[in-house]
């Protein structure tokens, strides 16, 4: 039900947010609007988790949930409203060798419409490891599903996210922005252990505030860079207690007008209040490395696009 759920959300902001508005010019940025972005990509993302809790004796008890990591490549397109992409995991990857039947899949899209952005994303594992202090202990049926998203005002106009975010634009003078951003993730884990209780739900709700900026060092290299710290409530198995969010992102982008490339570094953490019973954090980690080229696309296609959009708005 979370997943139709999801889709339904995802396909309506599709629908929302694709919708193509006329650009305003800026001198702050330069759009590539009409251009068809190919790239190649390497990928290593994870959701990992942390148990805090007792023992018998009262002492604090840490037994940190780390996943197989899977990383990946794969290839991208895009023009307009359409965006397509295909990765997978090889195994000449030394993270990708011995993982036994770990799964990793991953999706991730966002949305921006003039001042307002929407991420969504979901993130499916299986395969992980315990570690409680010196003892490592394979968990290899154990599975999470994270589903959810963040909702981003932008307020400065002159900041370009799209810069950081798809490089279908690209600052050219230096500037930052005030972004307040509320985010609502599910996660289950699941033992698939055959006991009893196997699984937990948990909700995370957060409000906070963030602050990005692209620093401009000349007309082809760019870095950007952004923090934000937060907080919300947290509902683990109907047990509801406060929860305290941090996120960051940093990215060194080189650009042309036809060639581009980046590293994008990006994490987002939740850490329950240590007044719980058993407090669970998470973070998600994500590292990006990308080269791609723009041009011009074939007057067929240009043509079928056009068609579309004087018929639907899209």
């Amino acid at each position: 039900m979370v997943v139709k759920t999801f889709c339904l959300i995802l396909i309506g902001g599709i629908l929302g947010c694709f919708a193509q508005e006329k650009t305003t010019p800026n001198s702050y940025f330069k759009t590539y609007d009409d251009k068809v972005i190919a790239s190649l990509y390497y990928l290593d993302v994870s959701n990992a988790f942390q148990i805090v809790g007792s023992n018998t004796d009262g002492t604090k008890r840490v037994l940190d949930l780390i996943p197989n990591r899977r990383e990946q490549i794969g290839a991208s397109v895009s023009f307009k409203m359409a965006d397509f992409s295909f990765g997978f995991s090889p195994r000449f990857f030394d993270a990708n060798k011995d993982n036994g039947d770990s799964k990793l899949f991953n999706l991730s899209t966002r949305f921006i419409h003039k001042k307002w952005m929407q991420t969504l994303s979901f993130i499916n594992q299986k395969g992980f490891y315990v570690n409680d202090g010196p003892v490592t202990v394979p968990l290899p049926n154990l599975r999470s599903t994270k589903i959810g998203g963040v909702t981003s005002y932008i307020f400065n106009p002159n900041f370009s996210f799209k810069t950081i975010a798809n490089q279908k634009e690209w600052q050219t003078k230096s500037s930052g922005s005030f972004i307040p951003s509320f985010s609502f993730f599910y996660t289950n884990l699941d033992l698939n252990d055959g006991s009893q209780n196997p699984e937990s739900d948990f909700f995370e709700m957060t409000l906070s505030p963030s602050y990005y900026y692209n620093f401009v060092i000349n007309n082809r290299i760019l870095l950007s860079a952004g923090l934000g710290i937060g907080g919300g409530i947290s509902d683990m198995d109907g047990e509801v207690s406060g929860i305290y969010n941090s996120s960051g992102s940093l990215k060194l982008g080189y650009n042309t007008n036809s060639f581009f490339s980046f590293v994008n570094v990006n994490y987002i953490a939740f850490v329950q209040d240590s007044d719980t019973r058993v407090q669970l954090n998470d973070a998600v980690g994500t590292l990006n490395f990308t080269v791609g080229y723009r041009f011009d696309p074939p007057q067929k296609v240009k043509e079928v696009f056009e068609t579309v959009h004087q018929k639907t708005g899209f």
